[in-house]
């Protein structure tokens, strides 16, 4: 299959489906992580969704698309979207970067490929939020748009909570492959528990901090390789 996966510099996905033979690319406005340029296209992903496409990886080689992607997998940034940022919404739907970011996201929804994933935290996407706020886009995109199935690393391998939100086109649910211990919890004095792995990204700069809580976890990748590869 020929897969676009979208917003992503990690390469974990993108990995993980060349592993089973597939013709897959990794594409972000940010260099890749994963050590293959070779499968890395850095650039807008948007003039690539619906395929037809001519794009250079950052090998410096020319690949072609003829036709639409077999399968798109996407990783759009969750900065303005996730429900953990509510106390930053007023300033952000004042100068228009959440409205841009819905609409971001609201792209590979209505991509023209017939196999959809996108993945996002719990965010602003499945609730009311945006039909109050932005009637327009809500209309637009038929908001809200529910996830199909919520996962969790710790269902794949992974000792780690994360409540990862799954919207499928064409594609079946996910199916857990091995489900272990959630891992350790940090509980504040304020009574607010939090992952630790998460917590602990507090003591990064704020570019690596949001890089590294974005990383798909290695047993979901493999899963969604496995199962949808």
């Amino acid at each position: 299959m020929k897969i676009l996966v979208a917003c992503e510099e990690s390469q974990r996905v993108c990995m993980e489906f060349r592993k089973k033979g597939h013709e897959a690319y990794s594409c972000d406005i940010i260099d890749q992580s994963g050590g293959h340029p070779e499968w890395h296209v850095m650039q807008d992903v948007l003039p690539l969704l619906n395929g037809n496409c001519e794009f250079k990886t950052t090998d410096g080689e020319k690949h072609i698309i003829q036709g639409k992607w077999d399968m798109i997998i996407a990783f759009p940034p969750c900065t303005h979207l996730a429900v953990s940022g509510a106390a930053h919404f007023k300033k952000k739907r004042e100068d228009g970067r959440q409205k841009e970011g819905i609409e971001f996201f609201c792209k590979f929804l209505t991509a023209d490929c017939d196999k959809i994933v996108i993945e996002n935290p719990v965010g602003i996407i499945s609730g009311k939020y945006v039909l109050a706020h932005f009637p327009d886009v809500a209309k637009k995109y038929n908001l809200p748009h529910k996830p199909d199935q919520i996962i969790h690393p710790w269902q794949f391998g992974d000792k780690f909570e994360k409540s990862t939100c799954l919207w499928l086109k064409g594609i079946p649910l996910l199916k857990e492959t091995n489900v272990v211990d959630k891992g350790e919890i940090v509980t504040y004095k304020s009574g607010k528990k939090m992952p630790k792995w998460y917590a602990d990204a507090f003591s990064l700069p704020a570019s690596e901090r949001a890089k590294m809580r974005s990383k798909t976890f290695t047993g979901i990748a493999k899963a969604m390789a496995e199962q949808w590869g």
